[in-house]
């Protein structure tokens, strides 16, 4: 017989390995219950597609008050096509999931669940060991407020504690959160909330990989601006030293930043980013050629006005196309050109290759909302459309009524940029002369306009004039009011590195990078980093 103590031994090993192999099995399991619910509810979606008028009606009457007289016809002849929709975050308070509350939404209505289990079940088979538990790491800024994850039915999912995206300073958020995704080599699934928060992490490796390394190494988070103390000490006792990780890190950074990602993380197969809006494809795609090198990006969500509204269900296509499903707001939609007369039409009168402007009801009480989102329908997946965002109106420039579109500017400044020998365009915003007031002196009306370039330091006369050449090419009506005096020769100011981070920061809620300076307080960060 084995001598007591050799029996408490082994005892106290197997307990060990009970309790260490307790949240593996949880995660497993819960993974298992999620990835079905979110195949009955993606067949459930299937076969909303194929009624999509009935769908509608149906979601049309959840959010009408009780004894409202039903049908889309008479609700467009009661409520007229209204203002602008409120900002919002998509989201809101995240709970505990129960059973009963995945069944439920297999016949009820809950955009946010719905959706992450479409994301679960849509990333679980493009990528098979994407859910592995703590494979995950988030970059997600919401100080104000807890922002719900992409995956966030599957807590134990992600490596980053949640407290470290609640930290009020930005810059200091992404840096813990980075610090804690760099500690986990594993990595399957590198997420972030909006492309500039990942572009922004990945710069703050650049600039501060030494004392990151000495971090890792030591298991510290160091003291820094907008890190309160308390949440420093408790989210510190979270880290483990790790010397070898800290070696790696100095060793891969040494060697330059092309790849990094996959370098640093060996194992990753994807890149999320929850949301992209505008223009923000331009961080997409510096990241694509830089940093993230070599992996795919997936856009899964759509969201207008804080509420979520379409899903990407084709994770290993290059360019996002969301599925609106009909059953998550009643969309209706302006055909475009704008006409006098606002008439909407309806999900499924849409056609293929035209674009819309999105008239939005959510929520009750907030009926028939002008979202100022264009969108391109590209597809249908049956009967529901498949579609691409375009451009934010609200991002439009204007001194004259000529409204030159937040897209088509980003292209004819890339244009220009081109023309430009080793230069690669960085960020940019733009400003209308109203908000300059008498700084822009006695002149017309006029845009000045704010970038960040890589492989210049200087911008001549010539350069300069070239933005304001190629939009006078592209904008014939820009080009009509040019000639006659009536808009002033755009201004074009460089500023220097990190100016951008900055101006994020200063925005002061995780939103969408706008194009266009509205805010006095704004316009003079920007106008403080000018270098040309």
């Amino acid at each position: 017989m084995l001598p007591a103590v050799a029996v408490a031994a082994v005892a106290v090993m197997v307990v060990v390995a009970v309790v260490a192999a307790v949240p593996v099995l949880r995660h497993r399991l819960s993974r298992s219950a999620l990835l079905r619910a979110g195949a009955r509810y993606r067949r459930r979606l299937e076969l909303l597609g194929t009624d999509v008028r009935l769908s509608q009606e149906r979601r049309l009457r959840r959010l009408l008050p009780p004894g409202t007289a039903r049908g889309s016809e008479a609700f467009r002849e009661r409520h007229p096509v209204g203002q602008r929709c409120a900002d919002g975050a998509p989201g809101g308070q995240v709970l505990p999931l129960r059973p009963w509350v995945l069944l439920r939404c297999c016949w009820g209505t809950d955009p946010l669940l719905q959706g992450s289990l479409l994301y679960l079940d849509t990333l679980h088979a493009a990528f098979p060991r994407a859910l592995d538990p703590r494979g995950t790491a988030l970059l997600s800024w919401a100080p104000h407020h807890r922002c719900a994850p992409a995956g966030w039915p599957l807590p134990s999912l992600y490596c980053t504690p949640a407290e470290a995206g609640s930290v009020p300073s930005r810059a200091a958020a992404l840096r813990v959160q980075l610090l804690f995704a760099l500690q986990q080599r594993a990595l399957r699934v590198l997420e972030a909330a909006l492309p500039a928060e990942l572009l922004d992490a990945l710069l703050a490796l650049r600039s501060a990989w030494p004392e990151l390394a000495q971090d890792l190494a030591l298991g510290t988070l160091r003291p820094q601006p907008g890190l309160p103390e308390g949440l420093r000490v408790q989210l510190q006792a979270l880290l483990t030293p790790s010397a070898a990780r800290a070696a790696e890190l100095r060793a891969e950074c040494a060697r330059g930043f092309e790849g990094i990602v996959r370098r640093l993380w060996p194992q990753l197969e994807v890149v999320v980013v929850r949301t992209v809006q505008g223009t923000e494809q331009l961080y997409c795609d510096a990241l694509r050629q830089a940093e993230c090198k070599g992996l795919p990006f997936y856009c899964p969500f759509y969201c207008a006005a804080g509420a979520l509204l379409g899903v990407n269900l084709w994770p290993e296509e290059p360019a996002p196309r969301f599925l609106l499903c009909p059953e998550w707001a009643f969309c209706e939609f302006l055909p475009c050109p704008a006409e006098e007369e606002l008439q909407t039409v309806l999900l499924g009168e849409l056609w293929e290759g035209r674009e819309y402007e999105l008239v939005l009801t959510a929520r009750p009480g907030e009926y028939r909302c002008r979202a100022g989102e264009m969108l391109r329908v590209t597809g249908f997946h049956k009967q529901c459309p498949m579609v691409e965002p375009v451009r934010r109106e609200s991002q439009a420039l204007s001194v004259r009524g000529e409204s030159i579109p937040e897209e088509r500017f980003c292209r004819s400044l890339c244009r220009a940029v081109g023309m430009w020998p080793g230069a690669r365009l960085v960020d940019y915003i733009c400003v209308e002369s109203a908000l300059l007031g008498a700084s822009s002196g006695a002149c017309a009306p006029h845009y000045e306009v704010f970038v960040e370039l890589q492989g210049l330091r200087d911008l001549s006369e010539g350069q300069r004039y070239k933005l304001d050449q190629c939009l006078q090419e592209d904008f014939p009506i820009y080009k009509s009011f040019r000639f006659k005096g009536s808009i002033g020769p755009l201004r074009l100011h460089m500023v220097g590195a990190g100016a951008f981070a900055r101006l994020r920061e200063a925005l002061g809620k995780p939103i969408p990078m706008p194009r266009v300076l509205r805010e006095e307080r704004l316009l003079q960060l920007i106008q403080s980093s000018v270098i040309s």
